[in-house]
Parts: structure tokens; C-alpha cells; sequence
């Protein structure tokens, strides 16, 4: 389990071919043994067939056996213990702690999802009795549950090696909801990846599932990703990455025979409106706070604050004064991949050439495929005239919007496009202020804070990770925490069966001892139906 081939995984047997690519240390530049099996169409299709074959038998285990699976998975990617943080510290150049503690949080919610499964999550039964006294008409004995969708395809997110990739929130909510997965492993960290699939296919053979509930390929080419969403054996796709990736994906879903629904996570700047009590009060310390998260991981975070709205005044000069030097001293941190750092450095030499822009600051040179922090300003009415100033710059760099007055501010934040993202910072006596942008960022984000800074996500029951286009190609959903599990279900109504021919489920007598919605009324776990 803890040996890297560079072979693609199709269910439990190791591919390898002619073709082949090897990773990359961006810290150096180096290559990275060993070279890694380029998978094509054949081999997706191959993954694809033995998917579709295990998805009947896998959707059928119960709540207990899928949780159980879960939670092996989880064990097997602890045990692989420091080979597999070695192996993501050098693929991506992110520190050792950083990936110590995106383990946790990738094991952590395959066991929330879990402890989701034995719960009821995935099933959501409902029973309505029967009514034949009922007049004018009488009604049916009905009852509803959730079943997978069928086999998922999951493409591993570049930013997070563990947490958005192979065993990442998008594979374990599929996982749990009884859909087969096949991962495309993200090519910039190949070999983590094939370590985590080697952990999961381990316990799909220990749990005596079919071989096809999980598959990873491996691969640079975009035909690659085509081929997966286009294969009309898959049946729904969870991707986190750029804009136009994601678009391209939901294209091809979309004219399909049968189109699929794509759940893409693609582009948020987040932004932090700083509101005039809290920033009289603190201006200070609200620039510290968000030079650090700004600057957190080489700004390489899908909730990375990238715009920071305020009232012109002495108050943000005295942000401004004191975020400056912050962001000029930061030091350069190594990004991801060449690709990423590329795009960075193009996306701050945009902002640097608009003509209402003023550079405020810029961090030091760095090594090879560095960020450079960056910090811009500009005024609102420019803001609101150059769609630019709106675009993703996916790295440690930020623009300050200086707005006249409260309605400028609003007129920002009514323009703004769909965030994962929106953030208050405010005391009391900036309560009227906020009640008038609440609502308009309730339509822009997916999640609002105040006083806190987006960067750092929460894997519970209440988070959501997702928002409007662009920030996701369907804002009914998130791809953190428990209610992810929805994107991968679909309700089954059954009118009038049998008793012995329904679902364990939904039948009256309760025989799995979940909580159920009966005749309206919650009834706890254990009961049965009287």
C-alpha cells in the first residue's frame, strides 16, 4: 500500500503503459521518479465498465457496511503515515504541517460522512400513510428514500493534495451516497495520489466490495478529463479547479445524450467589506489579520480574501499604512505547480497595467515558481466600469476598493459575481450599514462571516463551500460537510408496494433503526411505524 508504481488503477488491478509523465518539485524544478502511466479513453472506458458493473450490488449495502468502508479507508490513509506526507511535501512544496493537518481534515470527514451514513444522511426516509377514508379522494400508502446516482467521476483538485483530491469531500460524500467513484488524479501530484487510491482499494477489498467501486487515472492530456465526463456510464461529476476547466466539463456534460449534472467549484475573489465602526476601531489589527490570511499558503485558497471594500477616510489610510508593509515583507512561498505560478504572475501584471490601479505593494523575488504577494487599490467607480478588476488572480495578491459613501459601497457589492465568500467586519454601530448589504450578499455567497477572515473551511453538518456562478456551476449545493452527500442522491417515491417488496428503509417496522419523517412528524431512530 505505501509502494508508488506510477501505474493507473483499475479497480484492483495496476495498469501501466508507453506513455508516461513524471512529477515535478516546484520548489526546484526537479523531476520526480517514478514515471506515471498516461491513461486514455480505453482505459476510462474500462474504469467506466467496472463501475457501472459494481454500482447495483454497492447502492444495495447498508448504511453500517458503507460507513464501516469509510472509516477504512480513513484508517489506511493514516497508516500510511510519513511516506505519504514526504511524498505531498515534495509534490506540491507545501509545508510538512500543512500537509499533517490536511490529512486530518481529509480522514476527518470521511468519518463524519460516516457517522452521516449510520445516521439516516444518505437515506432521508420519509412515510406517509395511507388515507382511504379520505374525501374527496382518497390517498396512497407512499414512501420516499434517496438512492446514488451511479458511478461519479471526481477530478482532483491541484491546491489540495489530500483534502479536494483522490479521498477528498467530493469522493467520500460519493462514496457515502453508494456511488461508485473514478478519480482523475490531479498530474501535479501524482504519486500522492496513487498512495491514497492504493489506501482506498485496500479496504473496497478488504470490505468484500466489487472491485469497480473505486478506480484512479492518471494523466496530463485534456482528452483525458473529456473522456471520463463524456462516458455515458457516469452519471454525475465533482470538480474543483479553474473556470474555464470547470466550464469545459459542464459543456460536454450538457450535450450528452443524457446530460449529467457537474458540480464544478471555479472562481471567488471572497471579498471583505471593512466596515467604518470596525475599522475606526481597529483599523490595526484588521490589516495583520488580513495580510495573514491573504498570504496563507501562497494565497493558493479557492477562499482567499482578493478584494477588501471600505469608505474612503483616515481610517482605511491607517489600514492601508499598516497592511503595506506587511504584504512588502511577506516572503515569497513556492506555488503548487509552473503552471499556477505562471497564471499568478500574469494575473498581477493585469492588475499592475490598469490605468486606475495603484500598485501599494509587492513582496520580495523568490525561487522558482514563487508568489510574490501583492497589494492594489482603486476607487470604486473604477471598480464598477473595468469587469478586470473582478477576475480571480489566484495567489497572495488583493485589491482595495475605496468607496465615496454606504450607497457606493452597496453598488459594489450588487455588481460583485457569485462568491464562495462574503465577509463583514463590523461592531454595533455598524449594524444598519450591514442589514442593508445582507441581502445582496445572501444572493452573491455561499457562506457570510463576520469579524473572521474566509480563508479556513469547517467540515460539519452546517458549512456550506459553494455559492453562485462562477464560484459553482450549481449554487444549491456544497462540496463541504454533510449536505455535499445530496449532490450524488436522488428520491425514490414508492406507492402502494408490498411490504416485503420495500427498501429495509422504508418498511413500517423500521428494520435499520434510522430516524424517519413519518406522516410529517420526526420519529426518532429505533421506532417503528405504528
Amino acid at each position: 500500500m505505501t509502494d508508488i508504481t506510477g501505474a493507473v488503477l483499475l479497480g484492483s488491478r495496476d495498469l501501466t503503459g508507453d506513455a508516461t509523465f513524471l512529477a515535478v518539485d516546484p520548489a526546484t524544478g526537479a523531476a520526480l521518479e517514478p514515471a506515471f502511466t498516461e491513461a486514455g479513453p480505453a482505459e476510462v472506458a474500462q474504469a467506466a465498465a467496472l463501475a457501472a458493473s459494481a454500482f447495483p450490488l454497492y447502492r444495495a449495502t447498508t448504511p453500517e457496511a458503507r460507513a464501516a468502508f469509510l472509516d477504512a479507508i480513513a484508517a489506511n490513509i493514516e497508516a500510511l503515515g510519513d511516506t505519504l506526507i514526504a511524498r505531498a511535501a515534495e509534490e506540491t512544496g507545501l509545508p510538512i504541517a500543512r500537509i499533517t493537518g490536511e490529512r486530518g481534515r481529509t480522514t476527518g470527514q470521511l468519518r463524519l460522512f460516516a457517522s452521516w451514513v449510520r445516521a439516516g444522511g444518505a437515506d432521508e426516509p420519509r412515510l406517509d400513510s395511507a388515507l382511504p377514508a379520505r374525501t374527496p379522494l382518497p390517498r396512497a400508502d407512499l414512501r420516499l428514500r434517496h438512492i446514488g446516482l451511479g458511478p461519479v467521476a471526481v477530478f482532483g483538485a491541484s491546491n489540495f493534495p489530500l483534502a479536494f483530491s483522490v479521498a477528498g469531500g467530493d469522493t467520500a460524500s460519493a462514496l457515502a451516497a453508494g456511488c461508485p467513484v473514478i478519480v482523475k488524479g490531479h498530474p501535479a501530484h501524482p504519486g500522492t495520489s496513487e498512495l491514497v487510491g492504493r489506501a482506498i482499494r485496500a479496504a473496497v477489498l478488504a470490505a468484500g466490495l466489487p472491485e469497480g467501486v473505486f478506480s484512479l487515472v492518471t494523466g496530463t492530456s485534456h482528452e483525458l478529463g473529456s473522456a471520463l465526463v463524456a462516458d455515458p456510464r457516469i452519471k454525475a461529476v465533482g470538480f474543483t479547479g479553474s473556470r474555464a476547466g470547470g466550464l469545459a466539463l459542464c459543456r460536454i456534460a450538457a450535450n450528452r445524450p443524457e446530460p449529467i449534472p457537474v458540480f464544478a467549484e471555479m472562481s471567488s475573489i471572497n471579498p471583505v467589506f471593512l466596515l467604518p465602526a470596525a475599522l475606526d476601531a481597529r483599523a490595526e489589527a484588521l490589516a495583520t489579520g488580513f495580510v495573514g490570511s491573504l498570504t496563507m499558503g501562497a494565497g493558493q485558497f479557492c477562499t482567499n480574501p482578493g478584494l477588501v471594500i471600505a469608505l474612503s477616510g483616515p481610517a482605511l489610510d491607517r489600514f492601508i499604512a499598516a497592511a503595506s508593509p506587511l504584504v512588502a515583507s511577506a516572503p515569497a512561498a513556492t506555488m503548487l505547480t509552473p503552471g499556477i505560478a505562471g497564471a499568478y504572475a500574469k494575473g498581477v501584471v493585469t492588475l499592475e497595467s490598469q490605468a486606475d490601479v495603484t500598485e501599494l505593494a509587492h513582496g520580495a523575488e523568490g525561487g522558482p515558481n514563487s508568489c510574490r504577494p501583492a497589494l492594489f487599490v482603486t476607487e470604486a467607480a473604477a471598480f464598477l466600469r473595468e469587469p478586470v478588476l473582478s477576475h480571480e488572480v489566484f495567489g497572495a495578491s488583493s485589491l482595495v476598493i475605496r468607496c465615496a459613501d454606504a450607497d457606493e459601497m452597496a453598488a459594489v457589492a450588487g455588481a460583485l459575481e457569485g462568491q464562495l465568500t462574503a465577509t463583514l467586519h463590523l461592531e454595533a454601530g455598524d449594524h444598519a450599514l450591514a442589514a442593508r448589504l445582507l441581502p445582496v450578499l445572501e444572493d452573491k455567497a455561499g457562506r457570510i462571516l463576520a469579524n473572521g477572515w474566509p480563508t479556513g473551511v469547517e467540515v460539519c453538518h452546517a458549512m456550506v463551500h459553494g455559492g453562485p456562478f462562477p464560484a459553482t456551476s450549481d449554487p444549491r449545493s456544497t462540496s463541504v460537510g454533510t449536505l455535499a452527500i445530496r449532490r450524488f442522491l436522488r428520491p425514490v417515491c414508492y406507492q402502494d408496494l408490498p411490504e416485503a417488496l420495500l427498501p429495509a428503509v422504508v418498511r413500517a417496522e423500521n428494520p435499520l433503526g434510522l430516524p424517519r419523517l413519518v406522516d410529517g412528524a420526526l420519529q426518532p431512530a429505533g421506532e417503528a411505524r405504528s
